[in-house]
């Protein structure tokens, strides 16, 4: 499966990935949202606009032929963001959101979008990368709680779903509070 880097030309499209991904969970957790979006859309626009953005770091899965141009996603499968964060002064890595569309979903588009953001996080000398999500399905890819490697969650009340993944490096990795980029604490329903 090809993983590419986001192009200018697929924003649209990843919104529309983003949105279509998320709307069966968006009702339920902040219900009359007054634009309708799911939170991960307004998170994803924010994200761009905001200092921890890095575009290398953006990475879409295009979908197969034929995918018609006009479908919602626009011939995008899936997208993933990793987002500069730190853990105290040590600049590391957020993983999020990431998204696969309904048709796409089960199909290894997410695994496959997760190796890469991993590969590229790696290849670019991140200490390590951190995500909010289901323990059983992150834990394939090496992702583990995150008090076990010394970094404290934003919201304690997320308990084993907030995990790092660590990459081996001659230095051990930071220790203490992790914080997102601006937008995951400033967006509602995030």
């Amino acid at each position: 499966m090809l993983i590419r880097r986001e192009n200018p030309g697929d924003v649209e499209a990843v919104r529309a990935v983003v949105a279509l991904a998320f709307a069966p969970y968006q009702a339920a957790r902040t219900p009359g949202r007054p634009d309708g979006l799911p939170a991960e859309v307004t998170l994803l626009d924010a994200l761009r606009a905001d200092p921890g953005w890095l575009p290398e770091l953006s990475l879409v899965a295009p979908a197969p032929a034929p995918a018609p141009a006009k479908a919602p996603g626009g011939g995008i499968a899936g997208h993933v963001v990793c987002t500069r964060a730190h853990v105290g002064a040590v600049p590391v890595l957020g993983l999020g959101p990431l998204s696969v569309h309904p048709d796409h979903q089960r199909r290894g588009v997410g695994s496959a979008l997760v190796h890469a953001a991993l590969g590229a996080a790696e290849a670019l000398g991140a200490p390590l990368v951190a995500l909010l999500g289901d323990p059983a399905y992150y834990s394939r890819f090496g992702f583990e709680h995150a008090e076990t490697h010394g970094v404290t969650a934003p919201d304690p009340a997320w308990g084993e779903h907030f995990q790092v993944r660590v990459f081996e490096r001659r230095v051990p990795p930071p220790r203490g509070p992790f914080v997102y980029a601006k937008p995951f604490s400033t967006v509602d329903g995030v």
